[in-house]
């Protein structure tokens, strides 16, 4: 988010797709803009080699399976965050239980030395 009086400068940046130019202004850097570019038509022009569909509709097609992309992307995404929110609810319920055992131990540690201390006195009185 940008703070309060303070703009990320924008690029402006031309690319050429399929013979026609295009003028983008964005923050990203302009040789990440040219590989998206380069990457967009390499797409197309596979389409429209193997298909002889026209850069339009190839274009159509490319933005489809990007789109279908994408939504595979974020549903895997989703499911890796409800995946770690599992396994941190997982951690916690395992350190309460692993800090309640640990106070069960303290408490079994003061019995035992109480039963010791009793063993002895009682030794000890035996042999008066």
């Amino acid at each position: 988010m940008p703070q309060k009086g303070r703009c990320k400068m924008l690029n402006d940046v031309k690319v050429i797709i399929c013979g026609k130019e295009y003028r983008i202004k964005t923050a990203e850097s302009p040789n990440y803009v040219f590989s998206l570019a380069r990457a967009l038509e390499a797409k197309i022009n596979e389409i429209t080699t193997t298909s002889g569909l026209s850069p339009y509709t190839a274009s159509i097609m490319v933005a489809l399976s990007l789109l279908d992309d994408l939504n595979k992307a974020n549903q895997r995404l989703d499911n890796i965050r409800d995946q770690t929110k599992e396994y941190v609810d997982e951690a916690g319920r395992t350190r309460i239980e692993r800090d309640a055992a640990q106070k069960e131990i303290e408490v079994l540690k003061s019995k035992i030395t109480q039963l010791e201390n009793m063993v002895k006195l009682k030794q000890l009185k035996d042999s008066i």
